[in-house]
């Protein structure tokens, strides 16, 4: 292997900003990339599946949420953090560390011998999990310049849908013929594989930054990310939404993100620099990601439950039923990556998504117990269409809108944003549903009714097919009414989203031959200087 040779003026060519064909030791990282971005997205999918096999063994029934919010928490709360190390101390030890976190936690999770052993393992992989999906889009922000990157959408959108589809499949496997333990362990394998090609071929700048870590602002941060995550996991389930443990966690995160604000002002090196709100092309994209989260996870929670209730579809066959919705956000999310590689524009395609998504929600709210398969899977194809518009393209912006130096937290920021719009999405849209399941019992059944939705809908199928045919009928009925208030109150949130994409300005992309206006810098999302250290070995 050879060194990227320096320009005449000494400067080593980064390839972020070259725009050129990138060379194969980049294709290699990017390989890597995807799997420890797979092994993030996987897990939960994977573990979800065993749940049931693991409770029995170690019994907690009633700390079950825990094993997946004591995930989900960790990976939000650190999200922020770590994009921010690996802008002060550089990218790969920051994201080889992540790994070897996610690693032990996974290890450890495996040989858990309690309930209580295995929240807390959790919660370690969580915090890894989050390191990985931030140094995952933040070092492909630095390898690859955002005209080319959209070559590279369909493979990150191929991720998710295997996550989305395989995860399942692969836990009910491993689960009944190696244990619930193998749902963890599986996990050490292809890390070691993606932390050994990390390790051999990515080659980026060593940074010895003499700043002071903000460790007020990113305990700040941390403790009102957990009040809102905690809020959304408990509220309507196990409080009151008016409940004094909800309203107090409120409070304690308004003040934290308040006192947060306030510190970020005055810090040298803020956890999470507040200048970047400061482009509007940033703000209105984290806007429509956090929206995206929003209605994508609040809607999808609910189409398994549709397909297994009231479609009468198996547990596995429900996740291949999504296959029209991540099959369109796939192919979509390729030709719009093209599409951008070869022109440079992308509003278009924000637009286009936010139509198609809120016109699929739309559709997706029609379905009844009537609807067949065929029908909702044409409806879940238009949703994937727009979903595969936006996923990658407003990253893609959000990175294209701050500086190189900001990478990081541009890139952590995003993630975020989506993450905590997906938390709130399932627990708005939740209540939202178990309200609609209870009246409609309630309608049909009179108290009776009510005392059998008691349980939020979430009833198994086996249990349903053993239920007197009217007890049935009815709550086929309330589910069905469940996700369609589901599904009009996502589009009519989706609309905000649509209306912001035209807000969007036309910015051009970092890497092509178009050169922003003049007097246009970085503040308004155009060039960003560029590193002049090498980033990768030439193979």
């Amino acid at each position: 292997m050879s060194q990227t040779k320096a320009t005449p003026t000494g400067e080593i060519p980064k390839p972020a900003e070259s725009g050129g064909k990138q060379p194969a030791s980049v294709r290699v990282v990017l390989f890597a990339l995807m799997i420890a971005m797979l092994l993030a997205m996987l897990d939960n999918m994977i573990v979800g599946t065993a749940m049931p096999t693991i409770v029995g063994e170690l019994g907690g029934l009633s700390h079950l949420s825990w094993v997946v919010t004591a995930y989900t928490l960790a990976t939000a709360a650190s999200t922020p953090i770590w994009g921010k190390l690996g802008d002060l101390y550089g990218r790969k030890g920051v994201f080889l560390t992540s790994i070897v976190i996610f690693l032990i936690g996974s290890a450890l999770s495996g040989m858990a011998q309690d309930m209580g052993q295995l929240i807390g393992f959790r919660a370690v992989q969580g915090l890894g999990a989050g390191g990985l999906m931030v140094g995952v889009m933040a070092i492909i922000g630095d390898l690859i310049p955002p005209r080319e990157r959209g070559k590279y959408q369909g493979m990150m959108a191929g991720v998710m849908a295997v996550a989305m589809i395989g995860g399942p499949l692969v836990g009910g496997t491993i689960t009944d013929h190696l244990g619930w333990r193998w749902s963890f362990y599986i996990n050490l394998p292809l890390g070691a594989i993606a932390l050994v090609m990390v390790t051999a071929v990515l080659h980026l700048p060593k940074k010895r930054s003499q700043a002071r870590i903000d460790y007020v602002g990113a305990v700040l941060l941390t403790v009102g990310i957990t009040s809102l995550v905690l809020i959304t996991t408990w509220g309507g389930t196990e409080y009151d939404w008016l409940s004094a443990q909800i309203v107090g966690l409120g409070a304690v995160g308004v003040v934290a993100l308040l006192a947060f604000v306030l510190t970020e002002t005055k810090v040298r090196e803020p956890v999470l620099p507040l200048h970047i709100f400061r482009n509007n092309n940033f703000s209105l994209v984290t806007l429509i990601g956090f929206l995206v989260g929003f209605v994508m996870f609040g809607s999808m929670t609910f189409l398994p439950l549709f397909q297994q209730t009231v479609q009468g579809a198996s547990a596995t066959n429900s996740g291949l039923l999504l296959l029209p919705m991540l099959l369109a956000m796939m192919a979509v999310s390729l030709v719009a990556g093209r599409v951008t590689t070869n022109t440079g524009k992308y509003k278009i395609f924000v637009v286009g998504g936010g139509a198609l998504i809120t016109a699929g929600l739309a559709l997706l709210s029609l379905m009844d117990t009537g609807t067949t398969r065929f029908t909702s899977g044409v409806y879940m194809a238009v949703l994937g269409a727009g979903m595969g518009f936006l996923m990658q393209t407003t990253m893609l912006i959000a990175q294209n809108s701050v500086e190189m130096k900001d990478m990081g937290v541009g890139s952590s920021s995003a993630t975020l944003f989506r993450t905590i719009g997906g938390s709130f999405g399932v627990a708005i849209f939740g209540a939202i549903f178990n309200n609609r399941v209870t009246d409609v019992m309630t309608e049909r059944l009179g108290a009776a009714g009510a005392g059998a939705a008691a349980g939020g809908g979430q009833m198994d199928p086996k249990a349903l097919a053993k239920l007197p045919a009217a007890v049935k009928d009815a709550y086929m009925h309330a589910v069905s009414g469940g996700t369609h208030q589901v599904f009009v109150w996502g589009a009519l949130i989706s609309v905000i989203g649509f209306a912001a994409a035209w807000f969007l300005k036309e910015v051009p992309l970092r890497g092509g031959p178009a050169k922003p206006a003049e007097g246009e810098g970085p503040k308004d999302g155009g060039e960003a200087p560029a590193s002049k250290a090498p980033l990768v070995e030439a193979v």
